[in-house]
């Protein structure tokens, strides 16, 4: 049988003059609200409808994502904040210090911040530099810049220890010569040599002085002669043996009050002193 052919017109599928358009559902007029077919395993029309499923709530809360275990893309770590003078990488946190002493005034300085290991050295050995000169013009400064050199220290070994500057913006800052290749070091390490060299030289002199018997006065007794290698006034005597021709004066008397007096012929000398009394010799021509 032969198929018939499609309609023909301006619109093809139009319904018949006369008849009632069709709803989307078959047997359904048009204009009325949508009905799906009723199936086998669906309530008829008059019966009521069973009891909804008891539902238990989600496991979470109204405002979580609704999928608990998905994580976000992990951010990135931010880059690692170069030096504060050229920009380059290793960098460490660090905080240099120096003073200044006039009379009775007194400054504390000090440099903070990151530094490379260039920079850092470099600002270092500057503010060093310039407290083993400036620091030590106030009473109080004497003590305080030796603790600042020290403190120092510390920012020092941690410049060091940083491996070279690189990925600068510009180029880092100089070094240059270490601390104590420096003229200005010379004005603190000679006077602190001088002193350190002074204090083992005094008691070597001490010790031979001691030992010599050097500005030691004797202790004259009765019977002892003695020398005069000075003026009477700045007497320095010393005891010889009576029978040489050294032998200048001999010890007569010793006075232990100072109302007793020479006589006639002998001359005072060897003024002792204790914490009691005064002792006096009297002195005679031993020729």
């Amino acid at each position: 049988m032969a198929t018939p052919p499609p309609p023909h017109g301006p619109y093809p599928y139009a319904q018949p003059y006369g008849q009632q358009p069709m709803g989307p559902y078959p047997h359904q007029p048009a204009g009325a609200s949508p009905q799906p077919p009723v199936g086998p395993y669906d309530p008829q029309p008059g019966q009521p409808s069973p009891p909804p499923y008891d539902r238990q709530p989600p496991p979470y809360g109204p405002h979580s994502h609704p999928h608990p275990h998905s994580h976000p893309h992990p951010q990135p770590y931010a880059a690692a904040p170069g030096c504060q003078f050229c920009g380059a990488r290793p960098a460490v946190q660090a905080t240099v210090r120096g003073h200044q002493g006039i009379l009775f005034l007194m400054r504390f300085l000090s440099r903070g911040g990151m530094f490379c290991r260039s920079c850092g050295l470099a600002t270092y050995r500057e503010m060093s530099a310039k407290t083993l000169w400036q620091g030590w013009w106030s009473p109080l400064s004497v003590a305080i810049t030796p603790v600042t050199l020290l403190m120092n220290l510390g920012p020092r070994g941690r410049f060091r220890k940083l491996a070279a500057p690189a990925g600068g913006f510009r180029p880092s800052l100089d070094p240059g010569r270490s601390l104590l290749r420096r003229p200005v070091a010379l004005l603190f390490l000679v006077p602190m040599a001088l002193v350190v060299l002074a204090i083992p030289t005094l008691f070597v002199l001490g010790a031979f002085v001691e030992g010599a018997g050097i500005g030691k006065v004797p202790t004259l007794a009765v019977g002892d002669c003695v020398r005069n290698e000075g003026d009477w006034q700045d007497q320095d005597l010393e005891i010889v043996d009576c029978g040489s021709a050294e032998a200048e004066y001999k010890v007569t008397r010793r006075l232990d009050t100072s109302e007793d007096k020479c006589v006639s012929g002998e001359m005072l000398a060897d003024i002792e002193y204790s914490p009691d009394k005064m002792t006096i010799s009297c002195l005679a021509s031993a020729r």
